[in-house]
Formats: C-alpha cells, structure tokens, sequence
C-alpha cells in the first residue's frame, strides 16, 4: 500500500485507496455470489465437479443481479451516510444559540483556511471524543460530544475542531465512508449465515436416495461457508488500510492552525482519560479522535495510535509540552486576563490580541488567546 509523506502525498495515497478499496469490493463480490450458488445447487445435489461446474455458470447468470444490488446498496449508502451517521452515533444538530463560542472557534478556523463552515452535531454522553464526517467540504461535519465541550478549555477545544477540519482538508473523512460502505454489506451477510447455521445445513440430505450425494453435498456446504468466511475477513481487513499516520498528520495540521501544540497535548491527555462511549458501532471508531471502545483492540488491528505515541509526536517535533501543571497555569492565567478585560481592566499587552486573533509563534501561551471568551465553550457567556 502506498505510504503517505506530507500533505499532498497523504491526499493522493487516500484517494488512490478509496480506488483499490472499491476494486477489491468488485473481486469479493464475485466471491459471494459464487458461494450463494454453491449453496444452491446444493439442492439439486450430484457430485463435487457438478455442482461446483453448474455454480459457476450460475454466478454468470446471477452476477448482474448481484452488481446491480450493490450498486443500490452504494447509492443509498453513499447518498444518506451523513443520517446514517448521526442515527448510528446519535448525535444531534446544535444550535448558534445553544453553543455560540463553539460555533465562533469553528468560524474562526474555517475563515484563517478560507474553507466553508461545517455542520456541528452534538453528541449527549459524558464521553470526552468528537470526530468529523463527510465526503467533501461540501457536506462536511464536525460532531463533539458533551463531555468535550464541559470538560476542556477554549484553547483545547479550539485544537480538538481544528484536528477534525484537518481530516476533512486530508480526505481521511472520504476514505473511511467508503471503507464503512465497503465492509458492511459483508458484515450483515456473514453475521447473517454464521449466526443461522441451520441454514444452509439444515438442507442437507437426510435419507432416501438424496442421502447418497450426502458426502458430497456436505463439502460443497464447507467450501461456500468457507468462501463466505474469507470474503467476511478480507472486508474486515480493510480496516488496515485506514493507515494510523492520518491521526499524526491531523495532530500537525492542529498545531498549524492554532499555533498551539500544548493544547492539543492537554485535550488528548483529557480525552485519554474519558474516551469511551457507551454501546458505540465499532464500525465508527475510525471516526473519532480517540477509539470510543471499550475494548481495544492489539497494535495490528488498532484504528488509532496510542495517545502517548501522539503526544511524543508533537514534543518532539512541534515544540510541545508534556506538562499537566504548565497548562493548567496558562488556563490560569487565561482566565485572569478574561476576568480583568470583563472588569476593564485589560492589560496593555492582552488589547491587541482581542482584534488580532491568534498571536504569532514565540510569544506567550497567554499572549495568543483572544481574552473576551469564557470558560466551556457549550456555555453562552455571561
């Protein structure tokens, strides 16, 4: 698979597995039909070489069938993934009126890109996790939970938003839609078979001269089910296709936009601490910031690298620090400078900042905040 270096190239390598995920549909497709009319001919008994041959022919006739289901089942998918979505996660619309700095920090990013504001969903769950969502820019949507929005400050939430939109401008958005379209009509499908074993053994022959072919009948059953279980797997396996660089790449693109690495170090060691999401789809866990799981899976199958791996990333190569109390002093301090502007009292050196947004890299942490914003950003100021 190709390997992604830097912006451009990390686009092109997704776009281009979005091509071959697709063209691997197209090949275990075939793969599935072919087990259905095994299963079929199954009924009509004969030898191995007889039934195997006339499945064959079967699937010749059966495929267009099967291509045109498919392509039904992509249209639709493809047409109401954002519902889809929203009904699996349960997230809901959230208003201007119900969160306006959360809107505002989301403006703000999108107008330092040029880029058009996406949609912003909430999810109701204490979890600390968000995720963003769509095929293009277009119909781009950014949902945070509300735990995330109680539980981090200003300069951590703005971070969180941008490590989204990042995904959103890298395509990942696009590649995992396609990728969850891709696995799910074979997730229904193996679920379906393995968990009604009765069919198709059920059918096998049982006595009178249908027994005679039972041998027969059986191992052709064993070769469909087994060709069902490896297209099962082979869809499964996309998932390592979703290469784990993509959470790097959206950490950086953060960091660019905020010129702020300590916080997005302190949101993911927050989140860190509170990522799970009650009853989530596994399915969605590539969407996130975090794995909302609550079992995680091993390093090989993991859809996330670990939190440390991510913070590490940004220390050594974004000037970022690790350091829990140092962030909760610059909160400190944030605050002090919010509680005196309010008063009247602004500093000399926090008045420029309130017209000039994000201050340019080198000065303090303080220093780039805008210091008319309140505390959580769910919450109208007062």
């Amino acid at each position: 698979m190709v390997r992604a270096y830097g912006l451009h190239t990390h686009i092109r390598a997704n776009r281009l597995k979005s091509l071959v995920l697709l063209a691997g549909f197209v090949a275990l497709i075939c793969m599935l039909t072919y087990s259905f009319t095994l299963l079929y001919e199954t009924r009509r008994g004969g030898t191995v070489g007889w039934m195997m041959s006339r499945a064959w022919r079967d699937m010749q006739w059966a495929l267009p069938w099967a291509a045109a289901a498919t392509l039904a089942w992509f249209a639709v998918a493809w047409a109401f993934h954002q519902r889809m979505i929203a009904t699996v996660t349960g997230a809901v619309d959230v208003t201007r009126e119900s969160a306006p700095k959360l809107y505002r920090a989301l403006e703000n990013l999108c107008i330092s890109r040029g880029i058009p504001t996406p949609r912003l969903m909430v999810i109701e769950d204490d979890a600390l996790n968000a995720f963003a969502s769509g095929m293009d820019q277009d119909d781009a949507t950014i949902t945070v939970t509300r735990g995330l929005i109680d539980a981090l400050e200003e300069n951590e939430m703005e971070a969180v938003l941008a490590h989204e939109l990042t995904h959103l401008r890298n395509k990942d958005t696009q590649l995992l839609i396609v990728a969850i379209i891709f696995t799910g009509i074979f997730s229904f499908i193996g679920d379906l078979v393995f968990r009604n074993l009765d069919f198709p053994l059920g059918r096998l022959p049982r006595s009178g001269r249908d027994s005679e072919n039972k041998g027969a009948v059986f191992i052709v059953v064993l070769i469909a089910l087994a060709l069902i279980a490896l297209s099962w797997g082979l869809a499964m396996l996309t998932r390592l296709a979703l290469s784990r660089r993509r959470e790097f790449m959206a950490d950086a693109g953060a960091v660019e936009l905020t010129k702020n690495p300590d916080a997005m170090i302190s949101a993911l060691r927050k989140i860190e601490q509170r990522a799970t999401i009650e009853n989530m789809s596994s399915q969605m866990s590539a969407f996130f910031i975090e794995s909302p799981l609550k079992q995680k899976t091993n390093d090989l199958m993991a859809t996330h690298p670990s939190i440390d791996a991510r913070v590490e990333a940004l220390v050594a190569y974004a000037g970022g620090r690790d350091d829990p109390l140092a962030a909760e002093e610059i909160a400190r301090l944030e605050r002090q400078v919010e509680e005196a502007d309010r008063r009247g009292d602004a500093t000399s050196e926090a008045a420029p900042v309130a017209t000039s947004g994000f201050a340019p890299a080198g000065q303090t942490p303080s220093a780039r905040r805008k210091p008319n914003r309140g505390g959580a950003l769910g919450a109208p100021p007062s």
